[in-house]
Formats: structure tokens, C-alpha cells, sequence
């Protein structure tokens, strides 16, 4: 055993042991308890940062400590290939997308190898690859032969310099990020999964998922937004509207519709283009409507803005004629793209009211009384008895519900329905990085699915992007095609699929990831599914997940599974963040410096007090802790830390400097003393086994200080696997190891009996560390003598016996200042212990001529003597 701790050759070693004995690979073991481990899958974006070291680090201790507990563990890795960033890099290289992918994966592969983690690579994916995404169009064309999808016009922003659709991130004040172009919304072909089929059970199965955190299901479950209201009809007032027909509004409060004042409908509602013919502002407004957002967010934070049209409605009860106003706060894809204006208990109609002289008709008697005077209260929005409506005065919520919609269907102008905000799933990307949509285009016969034999499509992958619209739709060679029913010439579809699409089944293909029968094999899907363990980031906690459950579902209605869920359990881990330093430009702007590049100065206290850059000395500005971000300079380079320090070292700083579902912030002091401590982990090994393995412990000639080492050994064991196996305190669970080492640091090694002791200790604290330094335990599990190899090791079971103590050290106060310390047997009585605690010598220093008033014995901990 090296004298020193080295970590690069102890690493190579063990990650070279491991990969000859193919440690990590699994297979189905029948009757073996199994655990399925899984991170969330990485985007090869070109290198790690310190969030993919973080995350993959904390599945990876999750994993080896199942192992130990003797389950067949499953931790697979892979790659979520396909997307934007790939085509963004392509263009600014020149490069196809295909190369700069691969290319990463290979130098982030080798990467997360470094870091030694216990991952089965034969069962790796690759999103982008034919393999992978042939299943997905396969499960495609079953789902369209359905009807769970299906193809609709769906409004989007559309770049009409780089003829593309836009996500709304990529409009930026109202233009193309990369054109400049003012964005038009515009109608188009998509094609959409029926996810609103699944909405009642997406929203019911969160019940089945305790091992969620419940800030993700409340997300979840607000996302999906299920809500009880009523739709009613306004009928058309045909001197104004030239027709006999029925505006439809959805709205939750049917309880205020006696104080609708006006109706609002969506630039492209068919009454907004009714009223714009011979109205060039009122156009030239539903134009300015359709660059705006598609977002509920950009709809939501934008300023109201609208222009009354001369269209008039009847209210449904009193045919009251209301005007028809059109606003930019009203969106076509949701509900019938208009709504019912009540400013008086509605924020957002509120505003728009007050802005455009409208009125407001309190008909709720809420907390703030009977009127509604600016500025918005929170209160006007609340429940209540009404008023102002006639008939319906005094009735509340509930009541008024039922009595309008027995008023309505009289009229045959409502129904009472439920309603989720969850909207279907449009997966159209008129991309070219991405999975082929399988469909083909005939004039004679439609929209044909690619029969299965003629799959996959593949994606040609020698494709330089240009940014301006997709390549495939410029590719006659892709898209020139044969119909599959009938033989005439066709065109093949050049959208492709949303790149969630790939990230919501990866976790059942690693199951059978090299199966060609089907999408998963589902034997195997079954023998690991669902996931025991899923770990990622908080903000994957709606979209991901819920498409994952989804496609779950999806699944299992085909027979691919038969759970009805995929993630028994999550756990979001925290962001990692980082100080951050700049200077401002002249311009107003701030030049960010990375904290490598930056000297801190601390004060006799430690306290920061400046910093200054290490090139040139000068001040820099302190701009406060932040997530690692390129943006502001403040990542830290994972393989400058693996190679300055070593993987064990990061992974675990990383672990003890917060639980893992808490953000982690990084220190240079933090990994030089996780450094540290390994060194003297190393250290007190390298000593012992200098000296000779001794032999067995005697455990019944054990003197009452041995016994207090052996306490402190077991103790360690018994709080970590509660701390690591219960709550994943990966943190706790260290320190409790740093606590045992304190005192096998200071135990005598004069006899054997001493040795055997230390022996056992530095045994332990080889197996509590394995899952989160494995290679520095790999060598040590060696060095002790122990036979195989120590992720082959069961963790460590505690001996109840070494936790009873014969006697026990109590703390004792005086007026609640400490005086000194008294011991006593185990078993003593409260009567003994006080007796003792008043002998002390220190107590009768401290009470003399005074009256003991009352003694305060806390069992096992201290007593205090309150005198006076």
C-alpha cells in the first residue's frame, strides 16, 4: 500500500477491475429483488458541467447502496440526441448536426466514465440513432390508426424570413431571435397526441405516487388544471352581425354571469374577421394580435390591449345587447376563443375595463363589500352570496351553479361541464434535427401511416442546417415518395417530432435495449419496470414527467407494460451554484469573470471583504451566489476538479455539502477539505496495514474504552444506513463517518485487541464510504485483507450489543452553566443520579449557601441544579 493517497492510480484501477469484470452489467435474475435506478439522461451538449456531476453522482450512491443491500441494481445511461442545439451548432460551425452529436457523446461518455460510475453502458441509447427512433414511429403509426393522434391546424409563431416556426423562447419582443423578423401567428398543420383522453387518470394516479415530492404533483396537478364550470351560449344580435349564431364562452365562474358587461373574442375568432372587413384598424390590430405570443405566460404578463368592434351579442338571460370587443389577452386554442367579461371579479378583465371606460357590475358580495373601486383587491375575485342579479340574489356559489344551468337549458344556452386547462400535445417541429413524423402524403388517399416493414424513415444525417425553414422540406430525395396503398407518387412528411417525444419512453427501452421484435420486450420491460428510483431536475417536473407518465400509459393500453406508472419514486436534486464576480462596461452592461480568475479578500474573520482579478489586481464586483450559468461565467470545470483531485473527491464534496434535493454551493475550501479527509482515511489505513493485519476481535474481553470505540463504530453504521437508505441524507451520513474517524484517529493500537478494534472500525468506514468514494474503498477493501471485492460487500449491520452502554457521562449545570460531568451506571435510578449529581465536587463549589430549588434530570444527557 503507497504511503501517499494517489488518486489518478488508484481510480484507473479500480475503473479497470471493474470494466474487466463486467461489474455492472445485468440481467434478469428471477426471484432476485430487483432495483431500478435511473438519472434523467443528458443532452451531449459537448462536456459535463457540475449539475450532470451532482445528479449522476447521486443516483450512482443510490445505486451502489442497493447493491449492498443485495438487490440486482439497474443503472443505465444514454443520450437525449435530438433538438435545437444541435442545428444551432451546426450552422455556426458548419457542421452537420449528426457529427457534432456523436462527437460529443464519445468526449462526454468518456467523461462520465471518470467519474466512475456503476452503469451497465451495454444497454446505452442514443436517441438520434435509426434503432432507437424506428420504435417511436412504429408506436406512431399505431396511436394515428387510433385516433390518440391526430392532425388539426394549430396556431404557432411563424418566422416568415426563415419560413419556420418558432418556440415562443425564440420571439423575442415580438421578432425572430435569429431574423430580426416581425413574427406572424399563423395557422398550421400539426399533428397532436391526445393527451386530454388521459387527463382525469394523469390527474387521479398522482394519488398512487407517495414517493413524489408533493410540490411536483401540486405542479403536476395545477398543470392539468381540472376545473368545474359551465359553458354558455350568447346569441348573435343579427342587426349587428348579419346572422343567426351562437358565440360559446367556457368560464368557471357561471355564478357572475349577471355582471357580464361585455364580450371578448381572439384576433382570429370568425366574429374578429366579421367585424375587420372594410375596418383597416380594427385589421391592422388583429395583424399587431397575431406577432404577439402563443405562450398563457407572454398572454398573462402583457399589456391588455383591445378595439370594440360595432358586433353586438345577447346576453343569454336578460338579452341585454353587450358589445364585442376583440383583445390580445384572449387566445384562440383555448376554449372557443372568447370569453365573458365580468371586470368586477376578474383581475384581467378588470384592467381592461378600467382602461377602455367599460362597466363594472359587482353581482358577488365578497370580504371588500358590496362595490369594486380600483384598484384590484384580491378579494373581488372571491366566492360569495349574490347580488345584482336578480332571481339569483343570495345564492351562493353552488347554488347559483345549478339554478342558471336550469335557467340556461330552458333557453338550450348552457350546460354545466368540467374542463381541464391541460391542452393536446402538438408535436409538429418544422425541424430537421429530430425523428421523421411516418406519414405520407397521397392525393388519392390522404394521410397514410408508413406500414411497419417500411420503417424506419430515416433521417439523413450529412445535413448542414442553413436556419432558414427545415432541409428536409428542400430534400425532394427524402421527401418524393410512393403511396403504401396505392402507388402513386406521394410526398413523404417533413415535419419532425418533438424532441420530448424521444425523452418520455427511454426508460422502458433500456429494459431490452437491443430487442427488434417491438419497442421493449415485454418480459423485461416487466421484470424492472416502473423505475424505483428516478432522479433530476425540478424544472423537468411538468412537462417531462408528465409526458413520461403519459406515454407510460400509452404503453401499457398497447401491452408494452403492464404498471400503470413509470417513477414509483423522485427525487429533484438542487441546482449547484457559485459565487459570482463582474465589472460594469460602460455601455451599462456587466463583464462576468469566472471565480477561478478571481482572489478573495477575507478579513481576520474569514468574512468576505473584496475581490480583485488575478491578471490585472484590480476590484471586482461581488454579485452574490448564483446556478452555475455560461451567461454569467461562474461553472466550474468537473474534469479540471477529477484531474486536480480526483472523481472520489468531487463526488464526495458534492455529497456533503447539502441533502441532495437542496441547492449545492460550490467551495474551494469545500473539495480541498473533502480532499482532506480522504487523505487521512488514507492515512490511518496505510499505518494499520504497515503494522500487520491482526486477528480476530474478542469480543467479551473488551475493556470499557474498547467498548467505547466499538460504540462509536456501530453507532456510525447504524445512523448512516438510516441516513442513506431512508432519507438519502447523503451529507449526514459523511459526517457521521468524519465523527467515527475522529476517534479511531485517537485509539491506542497497543495490543491486538486495540487492532482488531481499529480493524473493524476502518472496515466500516470502508463500506459506509463504497457508494460514494468507490475507487478509494476498492483499494481499501483490498488493503484490509478482505476477500472480492467491496461492491460485492453487504453494508455493514449493526451489532446492538456494541450501542449498550454499562455506564454513561452526564453533562452537569449549575443555573444552566456547565460545571462539570459525572458517571454513572446505565441502570441508574433518577434518585441515584441525583444523589450523584449533588456529590460532585464542582456542584457543592457552585451551591454553597444556597438552597437547591429543583433538579432537572434529562435521561442519558445531563443534569442541571437550579439554586439560589
Amino acid at each position: 500500500m503507497h504511503e501517499q493517497y494517489q488518486p489518478r492510480e488508484i481510480e484507473a484501477a479500480a475503473q479497470s477491475h471493474w470494466e474487466a469484470q463486467k461489474s455492472f452489467e445485468v440481467s434478469e435474475q428471477p426471484g432476485k429483488d430487483t432495483f431500478y435506478c435511473l438519472s434523467m439522461f443528458p443532452y451531449p451538449s459537448g462536456k459535463l458541467h457540475m449539475g450532470h456531476v451532482r445528479n449522476y453522482t447521486i443516483g450512482d450512491v443510490i445505486a451502489r447502496y442497493q447493491r449492498m443491500l443485495g438487490k440486482n441494481v439497474l443503472q443505465p445511461m444514454g443520450w437525449d440526441a435530438f433538438g435545437m442545439p444541435a442545428e444551432n451548432a451546426a450552422m455556426k460551425n458548419q457542421v452537420a448536426p449528426a457529427k457534432w452529436t456523436y462527437e460529443n457523446i464519445q468526449y462526454m461518455k468518456t467523461q462520465l466514465k471518470s467519474l466512475g460510475l456503476a452503469v451497465d453502458w451495454t444497454r446505452e441509447v442514443t436517441t438520434c440513432k435509426p434503432d432507437y427512433y424506428r420504435w417511436e414511429q412504429w408506436l406512431f403509426t399505431r396511436l394515428y390508426k387510433k385516433g390518440v393522434i391526430y392532425r388539426k391546424n394549430g396556431t404557432v409563431n411563424w418566422d416568415p424570413v426563415d419560413q419556420t416556426v418558432l418556440a415562443n423562447e425564440q420571439v423575442i419582443d415580438g421578432r425572430g431571435w435569429r431574423s430580426g423578423a416581425l413574427i406572424e401567428k399563423r395557422e398550421i398543420p400539426m399533428y397532436y397526441f391526445k393527451i386530454t383522453a388521459y387527463a382525469d387518470e394523469l390527474l387521479e394516479s398522482l394519488d398512487d405516487l407517495p414517493g413524489w415530492p408533493e410540490q411536483v404533483k401540486t405542479m403536476q396537478r395545477n398543470w392539468i388544471g381540472k376545473s368545474r364550470g359551465m359553458e354558455i351560449g350568447f346569441p348573435y344580435d343579427v342587426a349587428s352581425i348579419g346572422s343567426e349564431g351562437v358565440m360559446k364562452v367556457f368560464t368557471t365562474r357561471p355564478d357572475t354571469l349577471m355582471g357580464a358587461t361585455y364580450v371578448a373574442v381572439a384576433a382570429e375568432h370568425p366574429l374578429a374577421t366579421l367585424a375587420a372587413q372594410g375596418n383597416p384598424e380594427l385589421q391592422a390590430f388583429i395583424d399587431e394580435c397575431k406577432r404577439g405570443g402563443v405562450a398563457e405566460a407572454d398572454i398573462a404578463t402583457q399589456e391588455k390591449k383591445g378595439l370594440a368592434t360595432a358586433l353586438r351579442v345577447q346576453h343569454p338571460l336578460t338579452g341585454e345587447l353587450l358589445p364585442v370587443w376583440v383583445a390580445n389577452y384572449v387566445l384562440m386554442g383555448y376554449g372557443e376563443g372568447a370569453v365573458m367579461a365580468v371586470p368586477a371579479h376578474d383581475e384581467r378583465d378588470f384592467e381592461f375595463a378600467s382602461k377602455y371606460g367599460l362597466p363594472i357590475k359587482p353581482v358577488v358580495r365578497t370580504s371588500a363589500g358590496d362595490e369594486t373601486p380600483a384598484p384590484w383587491q384580491d378579494a373581488y375575485g372571491e366566492h360569495g352570496e349574490l347580488i345584482n342579479s336578480g332571481a339569483f340574489d343570495g345564492l351562493d356559489f353552488d347554488g347559483a351553479l345549478d339554478a342558471m344551468e336550469v335557467a340556461l337549458q330552458k333557453k338550450g344556452l348552457g350546460q354545466a361541464r368540467t374542463q381541464f386547462r391541460l391542452r393536446d400535445w402538438g408535436i409538429s417541429r418544422q425541424r430537421y434535427w429530430g425523428c421523421p413524423i411516418p406519414i405520407i402524403h397521397c392525393e388519392a388517399c390522404g394521410d397514410v401511416p408508413v406500414p411497419e416493414n417500411q420503417l424506419p424513415v430515416v433521417l439523413p444525417e450529412d445535413v448542414v442546417p442553413d436556419g432558414a425553414g427545415s432541409p428536409l422540406a428542400k430534400m425532394p430525395e427524402f421527401y418524393d415518395c410512393s403511396c403504401p396503398s396505392c402507388g402513386k407518387p406521394a410526398r413523404r412528411e417533413t415535419d419532425t417530432m418533438d424532441t420530448f417525444v424521444e425523452s418520455s419512453w427511454y426508460f422502458a427501452r433500456y429494459a431490452s435495449p437491443n430487442y427488434e421484435q417491438g419497442m421493449v420486450d415485454p418480459k423485461a420491460a416487466n421484470h424492472w419496470l416502473p423505475v424505483d428510483q428516478y432522479i433530476g431536475g425540478i424544472e423537468h417536473a411538468i412537462l417531462h414527467l408528465l409526458y413520461a407518465r403519459f406515454f407510460h400509459k400509452l404503453m401499457r393500453d398497447e401491452g408494452l407494460v403492464s404498471s400503470n406508472e413509470p417513477f414509483k419514486n423522485l427525487l429533484t436534486q438542487g441546482m449547484v451554484v457559485a459565487e459570482t464576480y463582474y465589472r460594469t462596461l460602460p455601455n451599462g452592461g456587466k463583464d462576468w469573470f469566472n471565480p477561478a480568475d478571481v482572489e478573495v479578500e477575507r478579513d481576520a474573520k474569514a468574512k468576505v471583504i473584496g475581490a480583485k482579478l488575478k491578471s490585472d489586481g484590480l476590484p471586482v464586483e461581488i454579485g452574490g451566489t448564483e446556478k452555475m450559468s455560461k451567461s454569467k461565467n461562474n461553472g466550474v470545470d468537473p474534469q479540471a476538479m477529477i484531474d486536480a483531485y480526483g472523481a472520489d473527491t468531487c463526488r464526495l464534496f458534492m455529497m456533503f455539502a447539502s441533502p441532495p434535493d437542496m441547492s449545492c454551493e460550490w467551495s474551494d475550501a469545500g473539495i480541498e477539505g473533502a480532499n482532506r479527509f480522504l487523505r487521512r482515511v488514507w492515512r490511518l489505513a496505510h499505518a494499520h496495514v504497515s503494522a500487520g493485519l491482526p486477528g480476530a476481535l474478542d469480543l467479551a474481553a473488551l475493556s470499557d474504552e474498547q467498548k467505547a470505540i466499538r460504540r462509536a463504530t456501530h453507532l456510525a453504521i447504524r445512523q448512516a444506513s438510516i441516513d442513506v437508505g431512508q432519507h438519502h441524507k447523503f451529507n449526514t451520513a459523511i459526517a457521521q463517518v468524519m465523527t467515527l474517524m475522529n476517534v479511531l484517529e485517537k485509539a491506542p493500537t497497543a495490543s491486538e485487541q486495540d487492532r482488531a478494534l481499529l480493524q473493524e472500525g476502518l472496515e466500516a468506514v470502508a463500506l459506509l464510504l463504497a457508494p460514494i468514494t468507490p475507487h478509494i474503498c476498492h483499494e481499501l477493501w483490498q488493503q484490509l485483507g478482505k476477500a472480492g471485492s467491496v461492491i460485492d460487500a453487504a453494508w455493514p449491520t449493526v451489532d446492538e450489543t456494541a450501542l449498550v452502554q454499562d455506564n454513561l457521562t452526564l453533562v452537569v449545570q449549575v443555573n444552566g452553566k456547565l460545571r462539570g460531568q459525572i458517571e454513572v451506571p446505565a441502570s441508574a435510578s433518577r434518585e441515584e443520579v441525583e444523589a450523584a449529581a449533588r456529590a460532585n465536587e464542582n456542584v457543592v463549589r457552585f451551591t454553597e449557601g444556597q438552597t437547591i430549588r429543583k433538579v432537572i434530570v434529562v435521561p442519558g444527557k445531563l443534569v442541571n441544579i437550579v439554586a439560589n
